[in-house]
């Protein structure tokens, strides 16, 4: 009998290790987020490369644990909390703009500077959203880490959010992630509703050809121009701007290739799998969780709506045959290089000989230096 007794006692013990001993109802709603975002991805193809390791790594952060395992991601000393300790102290973000920068092409840029303006401009959503924060009562680092949304910029939302608002990362990283993902979904009717079919069949001029003294020196020349603008983005700037220059040095090749494809992959897993693990229920489903997402959503739409009319704007004061189509305002924002596939999707909607690609990535990669700005001037004010 004793021994019978010594059993049940230790299936007790165990079975209240269990996850099945812990489970509740807020367990239930974030694994099936997490389904839903590696469903999304795999059967819509909606930025697989990231919504498969933040939907496994929502699974993994809502197993229920029994206190004392120290196996979850705010545990000190877990392996998951120390891959996170990436993400709290902000040096995956860096990494990812390394591969980035070894990656782009800045031709279109460089080829025609104005179009830097439409990145600049698309960047009014990260402080229109920046605005209403504040008005909902989020605190003024909160406000300008959840602003940067807008700017559909993952990793530099998660540089940000780390350092204004580190108990609001998970919400912010993951409703940044989304809406890159819903780039597609959430872009072709507010740039269909602000443009007359005459505008969408503007045809712009081939971009000149850019020699190779003018790739290498553009990330020298726009790092220090940026740099010494805004100090506080160096760790952004610098690794953009520095993997840039070793893709175009044409002597580093090693180095950009590792760049852009080892290093970039292993650090997009690193950080997707725990910034979804970090979606703890007990942490993300709150009422500012939603409220984030809102936010988030209007930030976008609102730095879709000031990109594409900004273009309107400035053909105001282009000649005939100069004019830009306004089509490539939506780019602006840098989800790269998705938003300017819907530039060039949405503009062969209307002329299927007219390819926008080329002239989109221009306003692309200034989008991503442009949140990498913005964000760099709300860190020198709120940080």
């Amino acid at each position: 009998m004793v021994y019978e007794a010594s059993i049940l006692d230790n299936l007790n013990q165990f079975l209240m290790y269990t996850g099945f001993a812990n489970v509740t109802l807020a367990h239930i709603i974030m694994i099936i987020i997490g389904l839903v975002f590696i469903y999304l991805a795999i059967t819509k193809d909606w930025e697989p490369m990231l919504l498969i390791p933040i939907g496994f790594g929502i699974l993994i952060g809502n197993i229920p644990l029994f206190p004392g395992l120290n196996v979850g991601v705010y545990e000190q000393g877990s392996v998951l909390n120390i891959f996170y300790g990436g993400v709290q102290q902000g040096w995956y973000p860096p990494l990812i703009f390394l591969g980035i920068g070894a990656m782009t092409d800045f031709s279109a840029l460089i080829s025609n500077p104005k179009l830097m303006l439409i990145g600049a401009a698309a960047q009014f959503g990260i402080f229109g959203a920046y605005t209403v924060a504040l008005a909902l009562g989020f605190s003024p680092s909160e406000a300008g880490a959840i602003g940067i949304i807008g700017g559909a910029d993952g990793p530099t939302a998660i540089f940000l959010s780390g350092r204004l608002a580190p108990d609001l990362m998970g919400a912010i990283a993951v409703s940044a992630y989304s809406y890159m993902a819903l780039v597609p979904v959430i872009q072709p009717p507010i740039m269909k509703l602000l443009t007359t079919e005459k505008e969408r069949l503007i045809k712009m001029k081939a971009p000149r050809a850019v020699s190779p003294t003018e790739k290498r020196l553009f990330p020298i020349v726009g790092f220090l121009l940026t740099a010494f603008i805004v100090p506080s983005g160096i760790p952004l700037l610098g690794m953009l701007f520095f993997g840039n220059l070793i893709k175009e040095s044409g002597v580093t090749k090693r180095l950009a290739t590792t760049a852009s494809g080892p290093l970039v992959d292993v650090v997009t897993i690193l950080i997707g799998i725990t910034v979804g693990a970090s979606t703890q229920a007990d942490k993300f489903l709150q009422w500012s969780s939603v409220k984030i997402f809102i936010l988030g959503a209007f930030s976008f739409v609102v730095a879709t709506f000031a990109g594409v009319l900004f273009v309107k704007f400035f053909n105001l004061f282009l000649k005939e045959g100069n004019k830009i189509n306004p089509l490539i305002g939506n780019a602006g924002v840098s989800a790269v290089p998705d938003a300017a596939r819907v530039s060039n999707n949405v503009g062969l909607e209307y002329d299927k000989t007219n390819f926008l690609l080329m002239h989109a990535m221009g306003p692309n990669v200034a989008g991503v230096i442009g949140s990498a700005v913005a964000a760099g001037i709300l860190l020198a004010f709120l940080g």
